[in-house]
């Protein structure tokens, strides 16, 4: 079969060969990859030489690599390049890859290897990072069903299955949702408020679907300035109304029944691991070890945060009443958020946009990584790519090459929506072979239009970074195994990079850098960076409910509390109620596009969020005492950064700060400290 995905792909760094493959060469390669990764458990399996952490544990790492970089390829392409082949093959593999994962996780012969390493080997034997690699394995056994008896691991087969196939068919469903709505305007009074840059997309919108006038999309970059700038309530209320019904229309592409099965699978799931609850399966192996925990923390924040949420809306309903609006509504938020922060600062998001070249801020976010950690990003033009749009930069360190970094920036009909880094390699050294990271950002920024280039709002600054503090935890990986590398950490601790790397976006003498105008190259006047930096706290108290909701409706999903009876919509207002300041609104429910905690990887762990913003701000309380860009500080970042999964991350946060995190540099931060 000459299927390129079968074979060395012969390719700078090995890189992943997107231009040399068919789409149709990826069910093929993976039902083979799997066969073949079979074959390699088998022969661990059965090896007839006494257990060892070698013969076993280090085999089982290496076993199904190809496997893993062709399947992960694929996965990746789904999400930000997809079609309904992809969809449908998506479908049809992720079951198999299940099972597959089943049988490795339930093959008895294996697993009493496992358990002979760990119950034998002593943890002076082995180096820190080996045992626990020794520690995940053999719990990443126990915890998917290897003492189970032979009935119960046939009910676990096919919950995992059935699972596969929901949250497969859950993100679809968002997908088509978001691209199937369009608010076509042929009037432009309809456009009252919105910027030029807002109007100019919209209409090369409307010809690129072959329609006069505009059309506006539930794409962010489209959505969001509506939102924010039309004057027509009524509109924004119709598209208010779209976005927070996606998957919830009573069609062929609702989810509120997916939801009910993933999270009683889930459930049921946990119970025969033994577990009260699927939050108490997730939890065990978090910084927050329980769902009280969690819980706890959640709510002692709302109890802070509340007051100044409750303020903030007040101060909106004051402004709003300016037009005679009698109830302030959801879709009343970001237009008259806007409208307080021109008052209250005198500057807008659009304002600022000219300052805000794509290029520039991806070349801020460059300058941080060299001067933190002397990393450089060379463009290259020799390596494969899935889309025409996406970039690839060789990543350096003193002129070594340290991973290839992908860049995705824009909005497609084949792209989930929001923003996220993920890899087609991960890095690794066994044998001494030293394989680095391939790592890759995917976002939804707004495109250029003629002569205008992509110009991001202060807040897609910040998103930029964030993914970018997630690419760099990858890309400083430099561990033995790649399990146990870059990202694969503790969930509540994987935020704490990517949060971090927003510090600089409020950094005054950092901004100052690269804030220049795209025509004139004019800097962005030092009182309009005093006024960024002055709202850093703007809506904070409102923002801190927002994510707090989220937060509690996870924790409630999967701590066993939704009956099979309960309506979505009850069940949420009734868990997040305590964090509403707006009226209810009939006819919506989140719950059906949460694509973080369905099919992604957030349930049960969404309040990592709130857990990481802890960290990240005590963390740069830490750079700003010694300077925000101190080498020395920076070292001992990088040492967090390059360690990934093989030491506990709070004896992590400590050897690089010296003591646990203080949540009091969140509250000063958040300004949530005052009365």
């Amino acid at each position: 079969m000459n299927n390129p995905l079968l074979k060395s792909f012969d390719t700078p760094f090995n890189s992943f060969p997107f231009e040399n493959i068919n789409q149709e060469d990826f069910k093929p390669a993976i039902l083979e990859g799997i066969i073949q990764a079979k074959q390699e458990i088998t022969q661990i399996a059965g090896n007839p030489a006494r257990p060892t952490f070698h013969n076993t544990i280090v085999a089982l790492e290496k076993a199904g690599k190809q496997l893993h970089v062709v399947a992960e390829a694929f996965f990746n392409i789904n999400s930000a390049e997809t079609n309904d082949y992809l969809q449908n093959l998506a479908q049809e593999i992720s079951p198999l890859l299940t099972e597959y994962g089943n049988d490795v996780t339930l093959n008895e012969e294996l697993f009493l290897r496992i358990k002979t390493v760990f119950e034998e080997t002593s943890k002076s034997s082995l180096t820190e990072e080996e045992y626990k690699l020794l520690d995940k394995t053999y719990k990443s056994f126990t915890k998917n069903g290897a003492l189970l008896t032979d009935a119960q691991k046939d009910r676990l087969r096919f919950i995992d299955k059935e699972l596969a196939s929901l949250k497969v068919k859950f993100s679809q469903n968002v997908l088509h949702e978001t691209n199937a709505y369009s608010l076509h305007i042929t009037s432009e009074q309809d456009l009252e408020g919105l910027p030029s840059s807002a109007k100019n997309a919209a209409k090369e919108e409307a010809k690129k679907r072959g329609l006069a006038g505009w059309v506006f999309s539930l794409q962010f970059p489209s959505m969001m300035p509506f939102m924010k700038y039309a004057k027509k309530r009524d509109l924004r209320r119709e598209l208010y109304l779209a976005s927070s019904k996606r998957a919830f229309n009573k069609n062929e592409y609702d989810n509120e029944e997916h939801v009910k099965k993933i999270v009683a699978y889930r459930q049921e799931r946990a119970e025969l691991l033994g577990y009260e609850t699927h939050a108490h399966f997730i939890l065990q192996e978090r910084m927050a070890s329980g769902p009280e925990e969690v819980e706890k923390f959640l709510h002692d924040l709302l109890v802070k945060a509340k007051p100044f949420a409750q303020k903030e809306i007040k101060q909106l309903r004051q402004v709003a009443s300016i037009d005679d609006i009698d109830e302030l509504m959801p879709y009343d938020h970001a237009y008259y958020v806007e409208k307080l922060r021109e008052a209250q600062f005198k500057f807008s998001e659009e304002t600022l946009k000219p300052y805000f070249p794509l290029e520039a801020v991806v070349n801020a976010a460059f300058d941080v990584a060299n001067k933190l950690y002397g990393l450089t990003f060379q463009k290259r033009n020799d390596i494969q790519k899935y889309h025409q749009e996406v970039e690839v930069f060789e990543v350096l360190e003193n002129g070594i090459h340290k991973a290839l970094l992908y860049v995705d920036w824009f909005p497609r009909e084949g792209k989930r929506a929001g923003a996220w880094m993920t890899s087609y390699q991960g890095q690794s050294k066994v044998e001494r072979l030293a394989i680095r990271p391939h790592i890759s950002i995917v976002c939804n920024f707004s495109r250029s239009h003629g002569d205008v280039p992509s110009l991001l709002t202060f807040n897609e600054v910040t998103t930029l970074f964030h993914e970018f503090g997630h690419a760099l935890h990858g890309i400083m990986a430099d561990t033995v195994y790649e399990s146990l590398s870059g990202t694969n950490v503790y969930w509540d601790f994987v935020e704490l990079p990517s949060q971090f790397m927003e510090n600089y976006c409020y950094d005054k003498a950092f901004l100052s850098s690269f804030a220049k105008h795209y025509k004139t190259g004019e800097s962005l006047p030092l009182e309009e960076i005093d006024k960024i930096v002055a709202s850093a706290n703007f809506m904070e108290g409102y923002q801190t409910l927002r994510q707090l909701s989220f937060g509690l409706l996870d924790l409630a999903y999967h701590t066993n509390q939704l009956q099979p009876d309960d309506s979505l919509v009850e069940f949420e207002r009734h868990v997040v109620a305590d964090t509403q300041l707006y009226p209810v609104m009939e006819g919506i429910a989140m719950s059906p596009s949460f694509s973080h905690i369905f099919p992604g990887g957030y349930s049960a762990g969404y309040y990592s969020y709130k857990w990481a913003e802890v960290l990240d701000a005590d963390a740069f309380d830490y750079f700003k005492e010694t300077g925000v860009f101190n080498r020395e500080t920076a070292e001992k970042f990088k040492i967090l950064l390059s360690k990934g999964g093989t030491v506990d991350p709070m004896t992590l946060y400590i050897d690089f700060r010296g003591r646990k995190p203080s949540v009091d540099a969140l509250l000063r931060r958040a300004g949530l400290t005052g009365s």
